[in-house]
């Protein structure tokens, strides 16, 4: 297995590994949508199980920047640092929103059943870190997710490195998620309805189809990746 190769199965195996983040958003579901979460009985293992998935989620996204940086940079080194630099905030985003969950559960356990607690406080303070959570999933997997799709997608539809149509689905989600992002920011609806899932779609394809395209397929041949030497090469480089 070429260096090519290994890099382009890592990069696809975290991005498949990102989709963890479905299975997270069911194991949170009690704490987001119990707004007495708080001072009840709560399924906190539960609710801590989904906040590791959003964390490995969060790393996974780092992990597909790091391991593309050195190959999409020979395309354009702006824009290849841009797609890094924009998934480090976006983890970084997820982990806010992962520690004001994490705040919630703490807070039940430690204050909420206890006596003398003011329970209208606290409830109203279990709210408030749940609307962080809310927002940072907006700016988060949202927001950073159409950005992304415009820095990486623009890379490999000029580079060739993996068919056209895959960052061609990306390169026309990300102004439609983006643009929905911008209506549930302002009001027009609300983050988690059947406008927003159609406006998700496309994204969420072009990342599903350009890991599972890594995994199984590789890079294409390409001229960014023509001069890279091969294994065989590297050694009478080293003689010379």
């Amino acid at each position: 297995m070429t260096p090519l190769r290994k890099t382009a199965l890592v990069a696809g195996g975290f991005y498949l590994l990102t989709y963890i983040s479905i299975p997270a958003l069911l194991l949170i579901h009690p704490v987001l949508s119990n707004t007495n979460y708080i001072v009840g009985s709560g399924a906190d293992t539960r609710v801590l199980l989904g906040c590791a998935f959003d964390l490995i989620t969060a790393l996974a996204g780092i992990g597909t920047a790091v391991a593309l940086f050195p190959v999409v940079r020979r395309q354009n080194e702006a824009a290849a640092l841009g797609f890094v630099t924009a998934r480090m905030f976006e983890a970084a985003v997820i982990v806010i929103g992962v520690v004001s969950l994490l705040a919630i559960v703490t807070l039940r356990q430690d204050v909420g059943g206890a006596t003398g607690t003011d329970a209208a406080s606290l409830v109203a303070t279990g709210r408030s870190l749940v609307a962080v959570r809310d927002w940072t999933f907006l700016l988060g997997p949202g927001v950073m997710a159409g950005i992304n799709a415009l820095l990486l997608g623009s890379l490999l539809y000029r580079s060739r490195l993996v068919p056209r149509i895959i960052p061609l689905i990306g390169l026309i989600g990300a102004p439609l998620i983006l643009a929905s992002d911008t209506a549930v920011f302002f009001g027009a609806y609300d983050q988690v309805s059947s406008v927003s899932l159609i406006a998700t779609l496309p994204i969420a394809a072009w990342e599903l189809s350009l890991g599972i395209w890594l995994v199984v397929k590789g890079f294409k041949p390409s001229p960014i990746t023509a001069n890279i030497p091969s294994p065989e090469a590297q050694p009478e480089l080293s003689r010379a």
